[in-house]
C-alpha cells in the first residue's frame, strides 16, 4: 500500500510538472497583443524608410533618413543625438571623404541592465533606382530596395520600443539604439563607437534580417579583410628595349603565385586573389601593377598570423629593382560565439516556443560580415545577430523582400528578450 501511495504521489508530481511546463510555454498575452497592434504601423514605417534613397555615399539621402529616424525615436521618449565621424575613422581604399552621421538614442529606465540595439540605414543601391522600384506589398511580402538589408531592422527596433512604451515597461537601466550610415562600406566611421558601446552594455542585439528558409539568430559570422598589392617597376619600349624596363606585371604574377597557398580550411581561413590589373599600352613594359585578394577568417587572431606571413612572403622578389607594397585592410572582424551568447540564445529559443515556433541558433559562421562583430570585440555580455524580419534578396536589384508573417513573432521576440534581460530572467 505504501508503495502504491508513493507511486501515485510521483505520478501526481510528474503531472504537475507537465502542466507547469505547458503553462510556462504560453505567450505573454499583453506583449503578443501589442506586437499584433504594431504590425500595420511597422509596414508603414518600412514604406517610409524604403521611400528615402540612402546609399552609403548619398549624403543628402542619409541626412534625410537619419532625420526621420531621430524624429521617430524622440517621439518614443528617447534622448537623441547625431554623431559625425571623427578622427578615429578607419581609412580603406573605398572609404568616401564624407561619411553619413550616426543616430544614437538613449531610453533611460528604472533598472540596472544596459541593452544595445543596432541596425543600419545605408544601402548598396545607386541614387535614382527607387523611381523604377518603389515599395510595394504583394502576396504576403513587402518589397523594396534595402528593405531586407536593413530598413526592416530599423523598423523592428522602432516598433519594439513602441511595444515596450505601450506596456509601460521601463525596468531596464538603459536601452541604447545605434543606427549607423556606413555599414555597407565596412563601417569606417562607426566601428570605434560600436566597439566602445558594446563594452558598456550588458547585452547587444543586432537587427540584420533572418533568412526566409531558416527562422534564426546567429552567434557567429566570418571576418572580412582585403589584401592589396601595389607593384612599381619601370616602363620601357616592349619591342625596342624591353631589357631597360622592370616588368611590374611579372613581379605581380610572382607575388600572387607565391601567396596562393595561404588558405587554411582547418581553421576557416580563406584567401583568394580576385582582381588584378597592369600596364597602359600593349607595346610598353608595365611600370605599375596591382592585385586584390578577398580574405575570410573565423577568429580575430588569424588576421595577425596571415598579415605577418604575407609581409614575409613579399620580401622574396622576382625582379630586384621593383617595389612591392602591401595594404592589409581589416574590413570586419569575425563575430565569435561565446558562452554568454549561447546561453542568451537558448533563452530566446524558449521565448519563441511560446509562440509554437522553433528558432534556429546558428553557431557556424556565415559568410557575410556584421556590425555585431565590432560590438563584440570588447563585450563581456552576449552579442546576438539577426533579430530582424525574415527576408530575401539583399543586394539584388529586383527581388529584395521581407515576409510580413514574421513581423509579429519578431516583435514579440525582441520585446520579450529586452524585458527578460532587464529583469534578470535571461542570462
Amino acid at each position: 500500500m505504501k508503495r502504491k501511495v508513493i507511486a501515485l504521489a510521483a505520478l501526481a508530481g510528474a503531472v504537475a510538472v507537465c502542466f507547469a511546463s505547458v503553462a510556462a510555454a504560453q505567450p505573454v498575452q499583453d506583449v503578443l497583443a501589442q506586437a499584433h497592434k504594431e504590425k500595420p504601423a511597422l509596414i508603414e514605417t518600412m514604406k517610409n524608410l524604403v521611400s528615402i534613397e540612402s546609399g552609403s555615399r548619398d549624403s543628402e539621402g542619409l541626412d534625410k533618413i537619419s532625420a526621420l529616424i531621430a524624429e521617430r525615436l524622440k517621439a518614443l521618449g528617447a534622448k537623441v543625438e547625431f554623431v559625425s565621424a571623427g578622427a578615429d575613422v578607419y581609412k580603406m581604399e573605398d572609404t568616401p571623404p564624407k561619411i553619413g552621421r550616426i543616430v544614437h538614442a538613449r531610453f533611460e529606465g528604472t533598472g540596472t541592465k544596459k541593452i544595445l540595439l543596432i541596425a543600419h540605414m545605408d544601402t548598396v543601391y545607386l541614387k535614382g533606382m527607387l523611381e523604377k522600384q518603389p515599395f510595394r506589398v504583394e502576396g504576403g511580402r513587402a518589397y523594396g530596395l534595402g528593405i531586407a538589408d536593413d530598413k526592416q531592422g530599423i523598423a523592428v527596433v522602432l516598433h519594439t520600443m513602441a511595444v515596450l512604451k505601450n506596456l509601460g515597461f521601463r525596468e531596464y537601466g538603459l536601452v541604447s539604439v545605434l543606427i549607423n550610415a556606413d555599414e555597407e562600406i565596412s563601417s569606417p566611421g562607426s566601428r570605434a563607437m560600436l566597439t566602445k558601446m558594446g563594452a558598456e552594455h550588458d547585452a547587444v542585439f543586432s537587427f540584420e534580417g533572418s533568412r526566409v528558409d531558416s527562422d534564426r539568430l546567429s552567434l557567429s559570422t566570418a571576418g572580412i579583410a582585403a589584401v592589396i598589392l601595389n607593384v612599381k617597376g619601370r616602363a620601357s619600349h616592349a619591342g625596342a628595349a624591353p631589357e631597360n624596363g622592370r616588368n611590374a606585371l611579372y613581379e605581380l604574377a610572382h607575388q600572387v603565385l607565391q601567396t596562393r597557398d595561404l588558405s587554411d580550411p582547418k581553421v576557416g581561413v580563406k584567401m583568394n586573389w580576385t582582381i588584378a590589373s597592369a600596364g597602359t599600352n600593349r607595346n610598353v613594359i608595365p611600370a605599375v601593377a596591382t592585385a586584390t585578394a578577398d580574405v575570410r577568417v573565423l577568429r580575430v587572431a588569424d588576421y595577425d598570423g596571415l598579415e605577418g606571413t604575407l609581409k614575409e612572403r613579399i620580401k622574396n622578389k622576382l625582379i630586384a629593382d621593383t617595389q612591392v607594397e602591401m595594404i592589409f585592410e581589416r574590413r570586419r572582424p569575425p563575430l565569435e560565439a561565446t558562452a554568454a551568447s549561447k546561453a542568451t540564445a537558448g533563452h530566446a529559443q524558449k521565448v519563441y516556443r511560446e509562440l509554437g515556433k522553433d528558432l534556429v541558433v546558428g553557431e557556424v559562421a556565415e559568410g557575410g560580415g556584421t556590425d555585431a562583430a565590432f560590438a563584440s570585440l570588447k563585450a563581456k555580455g552576449p552579442v546576438l545577430e539577426r533579430f530582424g524580419l525574415q527576408g530575401f534578396g539583399a543586394h539584388s536589384s529586383d527581388a529584395e523582400y521581407v515576409l510580413l508573417d514574421s513581423i509579429e513573432p519578431r516583435l514579440y521576440l525582441a520585446a520579450r528578450m529586452i524585458m527578460d534581460v532587464a529583469t534578470g530572467k535571461a542570462r
